[in-house]
């Protein structure tokens, strides 16, 4: 579910990306 949360949160703000340190864009 968090990874399901922070892919979609990403694609909305574009910054979880940063602030997850790139665990979903592994």
């Amino acid at each position: 579910v968090v990874y399901l949360a922070s892919d979609a949160s990403a694609m909305v703000t574009g910054h979880v990306l940063n602030v997850d340190g790139g665990h979903t864009a592994k």
